[in-house]
């Protein structure tokens, strides 16, 4: 009976944004944790990691006869598939990196890819975790009508001990693979309640 009620739930798909480029980027390690830990131990959740690396840097002279470019036109067809967002972002210069500020921006032209889902950000930084990055997004997030958890909070202070990622950039550190857990619960049943459904229907007992 409860194979039948997992098989049948409704899965919700996550469309998961690193901020950083860079091959051995902590912030990319973060949601190569969260899909682990949703195909280990989250039913009805699936991350799909969306690569922005191809996205030129927004300027509407490449918008031709109401069309984007091929790289971004695939980009905004993820995020209109998606049914809730997870972003993943360094701090630069105490804000957002530009490779996420671009994609948001692109995101958003119209008619705006991003409003009415629910979503949660994530950041390994340097000393503060990437505290002021987070908020920064929710600011940007408040004009594209994007619906953000408030808790928990998740700053990862990537360089200070204990270790938390390796040389890879994989999520080794226990404790933070439990806080990214928690957030990704919430985020399930925000983004459940938002689509008028009960939080419950997705968990397995």
């Amino acid at each position: 009976m409860e194979a039948s009620t997992t098989a049948t739930a409704t899965v919700l798909r996550v469309a998961a944004i690193s901020g950083s480029l860079r091959r051995a980027s902590a912030n990319t390690g973060l949601i190569r944790a969260a899909a682990e830990i949703c195909r280990e131990s989250i039913p009805g959740m699936q991350i799909d990691h969306v690569d922005i690396s191809e996205l030129p840097l927004l300027n509407t002279d490449l918008e031709v006869d109401g069309r984007f470019p091929p790289a971004v036109e695939a980009f905004r067809e993820k995020v209109r598939g998606a049914d809730c967002f997870l972003f993943a972002s360094p701090e630069y210069n105490y804000s957002i990196s530009g490779p996420l500020k671009n994609a948001l921006d692109w995101g958003s032209r119209p008619p705006n890819c991003w409003a009415d889902r629910a979503a949660a950000i994530l950041s390994a930084s340097g000393g503060s975790g990437g505290g002021r990055s987070q908020y920064h997004i929710r600011q940007v997030g408040v004009f594209l009508d994007i619906h953000f958890i408030n808790k928990p909070e998740v700053f990862t202070k990537a360089h200070q001990p204990p270790k938390k990622f390796d040389d890879d950039g994989n999520l080794i550190d226990p404790e933070t693979k439990e806080q990214l857990k928690k957030m990704l619960l919430s985020l399930q049943a925000f983004a459940l309640r938002l689509q008028g459904k009960p939080a419950n229907s997705q968990q397995g007992n």
